[in-house]
């Protein structure tokens, strides 16, 4: 069928996927002077409220200020908010555990937890309000095509097909990205064999707002605290066990997850529905192609032991913003791979190491056996004694980074 036969619209950008890193880019670009549309496949009603999905979100500096300058941040109720201010770190049972603190220079805590719902819930709001952003849901991205000075969006919604033409594209629709598929983009898949289960608990022992990481003999807890005398339970498994659990009496699964935890959190009790997911990692061979970027999961998703997937999706957006409005005003073409490279090379060069390092870590921490346990309690000891690693882990976890100023305005595609 002639593409002349579709109806057509115009924007600056595309973004694919309606989640927290495509709406905070969509939020970031708008304000930046580009007119941005978003597609979601959900429909308006679970997108303006998603519900609770297990997830929590540990928030660093330098991501809140990014939600403040979106203003998501104040659209997220007080009590929604938990402090985290020392992570603790442990392998096996019994053994000395390593200790993060917030320095005590600053009046601040390690960073704040957030749950995912609720992120996304205040990011939306926000991009609804804005003039420069056009909301699509239950739109389903057809195809994709290649025109000299645009690409053109082919999109389905209420069994009708538009075409939307951009001078940038940007896929955002998760690690098993749709977009970087089409786009022929291969990705370095790491499969752990094992699913992650979270939820939350309420418990009789205060948490004190610290955050554990428990690598013990056959599995991994973390604990995260949240409001009340409460934590988010992550809870990484063979999928046979999980499976088990996710199917228990809330009363069995609470005994069981009291005995797994030693009963150090005192007596516990299921406060929420439970929810698994897969434990897969992605980077993306390539973060960017002509009119095309790939940021948040698409680009790198991140295993959660160190929480840092959403603020690098967070950071990720940040510096692809950076980029296109300091082409545009330099007059270039916004969609150019020229400008999309230079995106790739500084999005790389942060989440490469920590890609790398935290699968390594993972893989050890999580291999069973008398030797990888040996190395683990080992490799704690040393990090206990060199004062200038747990300061450099301390500043990944604060992120104290502050945002550039604001961008000027940039070029718009003439309608």
């Amino acid at each position: 069928m002639s593409t002349e036969l579709y109806p057509e619209e115009r924007s600056d950008i595309v973004v694919i996927g309606g989640g927290p890193a495509g709406l905070a880019a969509a939020i970031s670009l708008s304000d930046a002077g580009f007119r941005v549309t978003v597609l979601e496949q959900a429909p308006e009603a679970v997108w303006e409220a998603p519900s609770f999905d297990g997830r929590e979100i540990a928030l660093t500096h330098h991501s809140r200020t990014l939600l403040e300058a979106a203003g998501a941040w104040e659209r997220v109720a007080p009590d929604a908010i938990s402090l985290l201010k020392e992570a603790r770190v442990e392998t096996g049972r019994g053994h000395h555990p390593l200790m993060f603190h917030a320095p005590s220079s600053q009046d601040e805590p390690l960073g704040w937890l957030v749950s995912n719902h609720e992120l996304r819930r205040a990011l939306f709001a926000s991009a609804r309000e804005r003039n420069g952003i056009t909301l699509c849901p239950q739109s389903r991205v057809a195809t994709v095509r290649r025109g000299q000075d645009a690409d053109y969006v082919h999109v389905v919604s209420s069994g009708e097909t538009r075409r939307i033409a951009a001078r940038l594209v940007i896929g955002a629709d998760g690690r098993f990205s749709p977009t970087r598929r089409r786009a022929g983009i291969g990705a370095i898949v790491h499969d752990f064999g094992r699913m992650m289960m979270v939820c939350r608990m309420a418990h009789d022992v205060p948490h004190d707002n610290v955050a554990l990481q428990w690598f013990d003999e056959g599995q991994t807890i973390a604990m995260l605290p949240v409001q009340g005398q409460a934590s988010s339970l992550v809870l990484t498994l063979p999928p046979e066990e999980t499976s088990r659990l996710l199917n228990m009496e809330p009363e069995a699964f609470a005994a069981d997850i009291m005995a797994r935890t030693d009963g150090r959190f005192g007596e516990m009790r299921l406060i929420s529905t439970r929810h698994v997911y897969p434990l897969k990692c992605v980077y993306a061979h390539r973060f960017a192609a002509p009119r095309l970027a790939l940021i948040g999961d698409a680009a790198v998703g991140m295993h959660p032991i160190t929480a840092h997937g959403f603020n690098l999706g967070l950071r990720g957006q940040e510096t692809l913003t950076q980029e296109v409005s300091r082409a545009a005003e330099r007059g270039e073409d916004i969609g150019a791979l020229s400008v999309l490279r230079r995106f790739e090379r500084r999005h790389r060069h942060v989440t490469m190491p920590l890609f790398a390092g935290t699968n390594g870590i993972a893989s050890l921490y999580t291999r069973d056996g008398l030797l990888p346990g040996l190395v683990r309690r080992a490799g704690l000891r040393a990090a206990e004694m060199m004062p200038f690693f747990r300061s450099a882990v301390t500043r990944m976890l604060t992120d104290p980074e502050e945002t550039p100023a604001a961008h000027t305005r940039a070029a718009r595609l003439p309608r």
